[in-house]
């Protein structure tokens, strides 16, 4: 299959028959990784009792599978000039079938731990490229729409894994859960290959090793020690070691980076300031998304006594509105920019998170519902349109950098959140318990609370950076003449 290089008469950098389905296989792929991301935090608990390990442990098919994330995301600008974009979505999404199917059928925890590091080999390609692939294939008027696609992609997916999750896990076992992945997945190969588009020129620069090695060491110690901080404590040798590592190597790294001819990802791409705002912005909101999608379905379970199978149902509305909102915010962008959709999506983020602040373990069940469906209007609103004006900011040449640059902060962050998350809702029951407290919902509760303040510091500080956000036309004005002083 081979496009034009030339722009069509409507804009588009490369010309396609159907930019939608050349993206098909990059959806379903970013789709499944996502479910995956959001499905096991309703399957811990029965994850925990099948292989007779700890809560904290099974953790880590969560934690385990986005340091993988982690540490791949950064190398898919590079390899995008050494592979065609076709073979790496292809071998992407055929490591992410390997591993659900170790993980399916897997007889121990270690090996379903595997399966996961290679889920996520594959969603840390695909991720990225997903967002780079959309720039290509959709004329400049619609890429807020395109960009709005891509954030259902990613929404929906998050709201609604964990109803799929209890649904198959009510009907089946734990292990349809990870069979569903790869029932998704084989469709993706499928329609990657009849029409997955090939845009990027093949380079070949050289591979600076050094860069290599620091890039795996920092993003994957940082995310390791925050990782290990809900097995071993925060004082413990291995986490402070892990984290010390992983800061002095992401400190090299990005020296490295900026010193090299042909660097592994290029960080210039923060001197674009709507890109650094939106990027900023993103990686709060992104955060928060798993901070609330972690504590909720546990709350359901744990405080308000909810079955796992009615626990999946409950959650559906919200993903529900969240997959509509996410679509409506990419039009929305297109007509009046970023700034008022964050505002407002951060602004709803903010009184989600203190209602949800209100609950008791004889909350009604609608009331919590409420309070998601209000959190899944406020985060699509703000995502969608500060990843595209993040995207939009910079120039063609910069886009897989700065694709791969935003997911792999996304997923670092997320990665730290939800190990933080843990850590806070077991500080929470700790400090009910010392105080005398018996019953199992309440201290639930009470931990869940201070995740959620947690979740609410987050979506201040996005508030906050979001007021940032520049008129389309400045932003515009700004990036020409950025471009203009580096010429």
């Amino acid at each position: 299959m081979t496009e034009s290089k030339q722009p069509t008469t409507s804009g588009a950098r490369i010309s396609v028959p159907h930019p939608y389905l050349a993206l098909m296989g990059l959806y379903l792929g970013g789709f499944t990784g996502m479910y995956s991301e959001t499905a096991l935090n309703i399957a811990l608990p029965q994850l925990s009792g099948a292989f007779a390990v700890d809560i904290a442990l099974t953790q880590w098919l969560v934690v385990g599978y986005m340091l993988v994330i982690g540490i791949a995301m950064p190398f898919s600008s590079l390899l995008t000039r050494w592979f065609s974009a076709r073979r790496i979505t292809i071998f992407a999404l055929g490591a992410f079938l390997v591993g659900s199917l170790l993980s399916g059928s897997a007889p121990s925890f270690w090996m379903a731990l595997v399966g996961r590091a290679v889920q996520g080999l594959g969603t840390g390609l695909v991720l990225p490229l997903m967002f780079a692939m959309a720039l290509e294939v959709f004329e400049p008027q619609k890429i807020g729409t395109a960009m709005g696609v891509n954030a259902l992609v990613i929404m929906s997916a998050s709201a609604v894994g964990p109803t799929l999750a209890g649904v198959l896990i009510a009907a089946f076992s734990w292990r349809a859960v990870f069979f569903s992945f790869a029932l998704i997945l084989v469709v993706a190969i499928v329609f990657a290959a009849a029409f997955c588009p090939c845009p990027y020129t093949l380079s070949k620069p050289r591979v600076d090793a050094l860069s290599v090695i620091a890039s795996i060491l920092g993003f994957g110690g940082v995310v390791l020690g925050f990782g290990m901080s809900s097995l071993t404590g925060w004082g413990s040798i291995p986490v402070i070691a892990s984290l010390v590592v992983g800061v002095v190597s992401l400190v090299m790294y990005c020296r490295r980076q900026l010193s090299l001819k042909d660097p592994v990802i290029n960080l210039r791409v923060f001197k674009h300031r709507g890109f650094a705002v939106g990027t900023l912005c993103v990686t709060l909101n992104f955060g928060l998304t798993l901070v609330v999608m972690y504590l909720l379905p546990q709350f359901y379970q744990s405080a308000l006594l909810v079955s796992v199978a009615l626990t999946g149902v409950i959650m559906l509305p919200g993903g529900i509105v969240n997959a509509f909102v996410s679509v409506v915010a990419g039009r929305i962008y297109d007509r009046i920019g970023a700034r008022v959709p964050a505002l407002i999506g951060f602004g709803l983020s903010i009184a989600g998170c203190i209602l949800l602040l209100q609950t008791t373990p004889e909350t009604p069940v609608a009331y919590v519902v409420a309070c998601h469906i209000v959190m899944m209007v406020g985060i699509p609103l703000a995502m969608s349109p500060s990843q595209t004006h993040a995207l939009s900011s910079l120039p063609p040449e910069l886009s897989t950098d700065g694709s791969a640059l935003l997911n792999a902060m996304q997923q670092v962050f997320a990665a730290i959140c939800t190990a933080l998350a843990t850590y806070l809702l077991s500080v929470g029951e700790g400090v009910y318990y010392a105080g005398g407290g018996q019953q199992a919902a309440s201290a639930f509760t009470a931990g869940s609370h201070v995740g959620f303040v947690f979740a609410l510091v987050l979506a201040v500080a996005a508030f906050v950076i979001a007021t940032r956000f520049k008129a389309r036309g400045h932003e515009a004005a700004s990036n020409e003449k950025l471009a203009a002083s580096e010429a």
